[in-house]
């Protein structure tokens, strides 16, 4: 059981230092580089390519995020919202729902555009039209999917059907899911900046937002620099920012996310440990899916494959993969905040989280970085 209680991962934050926009460019963020036992340290984001060595492998998550955000409205006209949470097959999905009136099981739900939505430049699907695809054999609108009912496996969300690929539709008639705490409607920028350059697999609902500060030219810099890359992947679902409700951590359960890791990250992992580099998880997600496979690893399973990760990283926790992490700074009480305070030190991450609000370092999603050093390297 943990020491440590909910009310010890809160702390105060000024409104104006919730990044509301993403930096000029990418690579201009700020980086409070936090090195074990040592002094904080206030560099730029471009400053990493000195922190990082030729013997280092950098892993990145590279899901897409989809526009999972769809407004739609009942048969009786009442307006229903729709989360995504997850693609679960080519015509099919769970997702959070919001209403006046939950909708019955089999009830038709006709997608609209929301007021404002700017389109995605490309189709997400490889292929895709970026066009709903036609009426199907049920002869119903392109435009309307069916609630089928609640999830068994999270009665918190609901299983839809719909008439085509998911991804055509959300194509059409999705939105940006920007976090609640970004105060305006999804823009032209966002569409960019709220995604990875190097993003490969849709199916993210929120953006895996360490990789948002590189661009291309800096991973070629990284390249020249002879700094391995590697990536994997995993779907980030709502319920890794879900609220933590219990002061006993113990009794938070996160929600299972669908992760995958190669064989060639695989080999670039055992080679990187072999010759004494570090693994550098770029973001939460990429360490939460290493750490995940390091202990499949243990119980005698291969290193890659996919599998569903509900790994819940407090202070206490053995690290096995992981060295150093590349991430952002995370909202008071949330189980991302827990994650770091048990990689670098829960009195360390204090320091550096009251260093950086004196700073007017900038915050969540659009924020800036920091550089963790674990494991005592």
């Amino acid at each position: 059981m943990s020491p440590y209680r909910l009310s010890d991962f809160d702390f105060d934050l000024p409104d104006d230092l919730i990044a509301q926009r993403p930096a000029a460019t990418r690579t201009a963020s700020r980086l409070l580089h936090v090195p074990p036992g040592g002094p904080l340290v206030d560099r730029q984001f471009t400053d990493l390519l000195t922190l990082l060595q030729p013997e280092d492998l950098l892993v990145f998550n590279n899901s897409k995020v989809i526009p999972a955000r769809l407004h739609a409205r009942k048969p009786t006209g009442g307006q229903v919202e729709l989360l995504i949470e997850r693609i679960t097959g080519v015509d099919s999905a769970t997702a959070l729902l919001r209403a006046s009136k939950k909708p019955a099981a089999g009830t038709r739900l006709i997608l609209q555009a929301p007021q404002g939505a700017v389109a995605p430049a490309t189709p997400l699907a490889a292929g895709g039209s970026g066009a709903p695809a036609g009426p199907g054999v049920s002869g119903r609108h392109p435009n309307e999917v069916t609630l089928v009912g609640r999830d068994p496996v999270a009665d918190d969300r609901f299983l839809l059907q719909f008439d085509g690929p998911v991804l055509d539709h959300l194509d059409v008639y999705g939105q940006l899911p920007l976090p609640p705490y970004i105060g305006h409607r999804p823009s032209a920028e966002d569409l960019e900046r709220y995604q990875t350059v190097y993003a490969q697999h849709a199916g993210s609902v929120a953006a895996p937002t360490a990789g948002l500060h590189f661009d291309h030219a800096f991973l070629q810099a990284l390249s020249v620099k002879g700094i391995a890359r590697a990536d994997l992947t995993l779907h980030v679902g709502s319920g890794t920012f879900a609220p933590v409700r219990h002061e006993d951590l113990s009794a938070h359960q996160m929600h299972a996310e669908w992760c995958s890791l190669s064989p060639e990250t695989a080999e670039a992992l055992l080679r990187t440990r072999a010759r004494g580099g570090r693994v550098v998880a770029v973001g939460t997600t990429s360490l939460r899916t290493l750490e995940s496979a390091a202990a499949r690893a243990e119980q005698g399973l291969p290193l890659h494959g996919h599998w569903e990760t509900s790994l819940f990283v407090t202070p206490g926790y053995r690290f096995r993969m992981v060295d150093a992490l590349l991430t952002n700074f995370h909202l008071p009480k949330s189980t991302l905040l827990m994650l770091v305070s048990a990689f670098a030190g829960y009195e360390t991450i204090r320091d550096a989280y009251r260093h950086a609000i004196a700073q007017r370092y900038r915050f969540f999603s659009y924020g800036d970085a920091m550089f963790l050093s674990g494991r005592g390297l």
